[in-house]
């Protein structure tokens, strides 16, 4: 920068310095070039004289180079540094767009247009709820939850209760010492029933306070099994505080309270099952074209703190020396990100049967999967992902074997058994899937 503005003052000083004249005449050159000026062609355009910057400019430009000196140059990170800041940047704004439920995808025209000209192969991603036997989107899906439970307490108050404890508390060391506690309450009352200290509950209990007041649904269940809220003088003080008292009936129903016990120890939280939205479709040569709602890639919360946590060691790593299978395991863990899968089989008669897996599950669930929908299932098969490759071991899960967030697969007859069936003269049908797939068969777009 400062070469340049010596440059351009030289240039001043020189163009200001009139024009040259030889050493050896300088009178008569000069004379000459005063009285005769050179013609120009006619042919040529004159150039256009080059002016120098004004003094406004150049004072602007010496206060320019004068801060750039004066300011101090900051230190190169190291690479390591700069691919953790680097990462840390991209994580915010993944959680970000997360939160907001937009992504950079989205927010470009020209990707919108293209999402919006191109159908997606699913709507999306869907739940089928046990209790109610509903059908809900992934988005629904915690809301519904709750809305069964409730609608159950007509039908089942203990268990409604007993469900919505370990269903709606996320915290399962929490739940596990709260239920342990509320349980060891019952037992007491069982093992003792003619002690009356065991048939009330202080609700100000620190062990009640912090074990079992913090979990959602608790009070719910102490009053379908048999207990009520009354306010009960301290003994020796002039104050009342809340107990649950046990109704005078239950000590009649003892066994009752045995088994809420062992049905609170016993519950599972409540979970709704994928729905696999099976399709079969006509051969189509769009059979490897695949187009995902954004129900596969969105993550939680909860999805995305372990996201982060993944990558910040990965980029602990980045300096050290890794083998391969070290490198092979951190790629599969790149797969992760992905909670589900869309899987196609190319059937030998070219028909496609598609449905909806969670990314880690088993390949043999997918085996079942075609399986049941076979005509014959007793025929052995292979399933072929893409390249060919065969898939042998089927505890593998379907993102350890890259089939993620979707895939196309073939699926082969066992040779010798279909040469077997071809000897024997028997006929084969059109399709080897059940009829009742087939007339609800569709065209794939």
């Amino acid at each position: 920068m400062r070469k340049f503005f010596q440059e351009i003052k030289a240039d001043l000083k020189f163009r200001s310095a009139g024009p040259g004249q030889k050493l050896s005449e300088p009178a008569r050159y000069g004379a000459l070039r005063r009285r005769v000026p050179k013609e120009k062609p006619k042919t040529e355009a004159a150039p256009k004289p080059r002016h120098g910057p004004t003094d406004e400019a150049q004072m602007a430009a010496a206060a320019a180079l004068a801060r750039m000196e004066l300011k101090p140059k900051a230190k190169p990170p190291s690479s390591q540094g700069a691919i953790k800041n680097q990462v840390r940047k991209e994580l915010m704004a993944e959680a970000a767009a997360s939160v907001k439920g937009v992504s950079a995808d989205q927010e470009d025209p020209a990707f919108s247009d293209k999402e919006t000209a191109a159908e997606p192969s699913v709507s999306g991603v869907y739940f089928i709820c046990p209790l109610t036997s509903t059908v809900v989107r992934k988005d629904g899906k915690e809301k519904h939850i709750r809305e069964a439970i409730k609608s159950y307490f007509s039908v089942d108050p203990v268990a409604a209760s007993i469900m919505e404890i370990h269903t709606l508390n996320k915290d399962r060391e929490k739940v596990r010492v709260g239920v342990e506690t509320m349980a060891k309450y019952l037992d007491n009352i069982y093992l003792h029933p003619e002690e009356e200290k065991y048939q009330k509950i202080k609700l100000q209990n620190k062990v009640f306070q912090e074990r079992i007041n913090c979990l959602e649904g608790i009070h719910r269940f102490f009053q379908s099994v048999g207990f009520e809220t009354r306010t009960l003088p301290v003994p020796g003080q002039d104050t009342t505080e809340e107990y649950y008292v046990l109704k005078e009936e239950m000590l009649t129903k003892l066994e009752d309270l045995k088994d809420y016990k062992e049905q609170l120890l016993s519950c599972e939280p409540l979970r709704l099952q994928l729905d696999r939205q099976l399709c079969v479709f006509k051969p189509s040569p769009e059979a490897a074209r695949f187009e995902l709602p954004n129900d596969f890639y969105n993550l939680t919360a909860e999805e995305i703190k372990r996201e982060q946590r993944l990558r910040t060691e990965a980029v602990e790593k980045a300096s050290m020396l890794r083998t391969r299978a070290m490198r092979e395991k951190e790629e599969q863990r790149e797969m992760r990100k992905y909670n589900y899968t869309l899987l196609r089989v190319r059937l030998p008669d070219g028909y496609l049967l598609q449905g909806t897996f969670y990314a880690r599950e088993p390949v043999s669930v997918l085996y079942n999967f075609v399986r049941e929908a076979l005509r014959d299932n007793w025929l052995p098969f292979e399933l072929l992902g893409p390249g060919g490759l065969k898939l042998t071991d089927e505890n593998l899960a379907f993102n350890e074997c890259g089939l993620v967030p979707s895939a196309l697969l073939t699926l082969a007859w066992d040779a010798a058994v279909m040469s077997d069936i071809e000897a024997s003269g028997q006929e084969q049908p059109a399709s080897p899937l059940k009829p009742e797939l087939l007339s609800h068969v569709q065209t794939l777009s």
